[in-house]
């Protein structure tokens, strides 16, 4: 172990660029992950802000962006999801987090591969700039949905946005697993190697689990991914044809035959459901922590905490067909896939059931950081509800193109998954910067969002149990579903109010990284390492 460490130690930078921008220090390296998925969620949700302006006024002219066109709704509807799986769910709760508080909580002076942790990022910065280039190019975005089906997907010829825009799309998700898989071989190295003297494995924080399993994750789901996305560009770009079959598009015979789409799904989803749990684990790991923290006991369970969140990395990869019920598999097939879904309910009720467990009975400090560890419990569970219905493929045929699934996933992995992050702002925020957040406009923040986001999502439910479409860019032509027209008003307003909101935790932010009152060294009295260490920790996290 000794050995390890000695050579790992790297001298503290002395330049601006050294010390800031192309730097070695996990610590540096975790902020600037954190701060390009704060830039990331502005974009994607400034995309969602114009779609739900569209859905209750289609003819509005808004001034920067002009007439919103059907073609460019559904390119904003892919640049939206695209952005926020990868570039925030993905990016904040593992790379900036993860990368900040792994080494320190497992007493280690850095990462592992310090470099490779540098390149990590830039690599995931440069995949960012690609996606963001597809608006600026000939034709625009892309508008295959964030899932990129073929043959919309594979034909240069499909619409408006499919030529450059979408081979820039491609482009940059290859990157980003490039950068994942990167960071994912250094948190494993770091969390299997680097621990200090007398941190088994068993006694580790739960976050550094909920890290390492996400870890485990991104290695075996991201290279599926980019292989998949390899194969795609070759389809559109050099004539192969993986994933289309022949097809006629506009009355001309496309030069391709034997490929099958539905290839795609399976590769996509293979990944696309890991993904999912890729997004929400960490929040779980952050939410037992502060739970645990500001309930003055410790975490509920442990042991079932660590083997709940093994078994949902291990039954993540078994039943990605509950995305594709609807393409014509064998009932038999469908049937696997919804036992198998409806056994992962079993290790999230464990985890929701222990978290209630820590907070029974308990004097509970119901500071900011609390807040949000419960509102992610209650989100979870909301969220969490509506996944054994859309498990069992007779109603998910009915369910699955509605605004139901819509509802369901934004619930349990978008706003599930934000509120962790919200939370671990707050709590880590006084280590990180060495002053407190504001503690009462943090909770004017909470209720806020926390209100808001129910008032955004559990309409859609509603909307998809009516027959709500999900991808349309107008429901006004729509006898049946103008009547529906009164919740999308409803949820546009909610939306607007929830995104004013976000500015509150903006300005606190930057205002308290200026202005905040200091922060001791352990303003909660927490009792994991990160704690023990000056703030901000110093370059080799403790001081040799």
């Amino acid at each position: 172990m000794a050995t390890s460490a000695t050579a790992h130690a790297h001298a503290a930078p002395q330049g601006f660029i050294r010390k800031y921008i192309f730097s070695l220090d996990h610590k540096v390296i975790g902020l600037q992950y954190f701060f390009l998925a704060l830039t990331a969620v502005w974009v994607g949700m400034f995309l969602s802000l114009l779609m739900r302006i569209h859905l209750i006024f289609p003819a509005a002219s808004l001034p920067l962006v002009g007439e919103i066109k059907p073609e460019t709704y559904l390119s904003l509807l892919t640049m939206h999801g695209t952005i926020m799986v990868f570039f925030v769910l993905t990016t904040a709760p593992q790379g900036g987090f993860g990368n900040y508080f792994l080494p320190i909580q497992i007493g280690a002076p850095d990462m592992a591969f310090p470099v490779l942790n540098m390149l990590s990022f830039w690599t995931t910065f440069v995949g960012f700039v690609v996606i963001l280039a597809a608006f600026f190019v000939q034709g625009g975005a892309p508008l295959h949905g964030w899932t990129g089906y073929p043959p919309l997907s594979a034909l240069q010829s499909a619409g408006p946005g499919e030529g450059l825009g979408a081979d820039l799309w491609i482009t940059s998700i290859a990157i980003f697993c490039l950068a994942s898989l990167m960071g994912a071989l250094n948190f494993l190295t770091t969390t299997l190697d680097m621990r200090a003297k007398g941190m088994t494995m068993m006694r580790m924080p739960l976050t550094v689990w909920s890290w390492f399993i996400t870890a485990i994750l991104g290695l075996l789901a991201f290279g599926v991914l980019l292989s998949a996305g390899i194969l795609l560009l070759m389809d559109r770009n050099l004539g192969t044809s993986f994933y289309v079959p022949l097809v006629v598009v506009n009355g001309q015979i496309m030069g391709h035959k034997g490929g099958s789409p539905l290839l795609w799904q399976h590769l996509f989803w293979f990944f696309g459901h890991p993904e999912v749990y890729i997004a929400i684990l960490p929040g779980m790991g952050v939410t037992s922590q502060i739970l645990s923290t500001f309930s003055r006991k410790p975490i509920f369970g442990y042991k079932a905490m660590v083997y709940a969140m093994l078994s949902i990395g291990f039954f993540g990869f078994m039943v990605w067909g509950h995305h594709m019920f609807m393409s014509g598999m064998s009932p038999y097939s469908a049937f696997a896939f919804s036992l198998l879904t409806m056994c992962i309910g079993v290790p999230s009720a464990i985890k929701t059931f222990n978290w209630l467990g820590t907070m029974y009975k308990a004097r509970i400090r119901f500071q900011t950081p609390m807040l949000y560890a419960i509102g992610f419990v209650s989100l979870f569970v909301s969220g969490g509800l509506s996944g054994p219905f859309l498990a069992q493929p007779v109603l998910d045929i009915q369910l699955h193109d509605t605004y139901f699934v819509v509802g369901h996933f934004h619930l349990i992995m978008g706003v599930a998954a934000i509120f962790g992050m919200f939370a671990a702002t707050y709590y880590w925020f006084p280590k990180m910067f060495g002053r407190m957040m504001n503690e009462t406009w943090g909770r004017v923040h909470f209720f806020i969002t926390l209100i808001g986001t129910y008032a955004i999502f559990m309409p859609m439910h509603y909307l998809g149990i009516a027959g709500g479409t999900r991808r349309y860019s107008q429901y006004t032509e729509v006898a049946y579903l103008t009547k529906l027209m009164p919740i999308h008003q409803f949820m546009t307003y909610a939306a607007i109010i929830t995104i004013s909101a976000q500015f509150i935790f903006v300005i606190n932010l930057f205002w308290s990284m200026f202005k905040g009152p200091k922060a001791s060294d352990n303003p909660w009295e927490s009792t994991t390492l990160e704690w023990t260490t000056t703030t901000p920790p110093p370059h080799d996290n403790f001081g040799a």
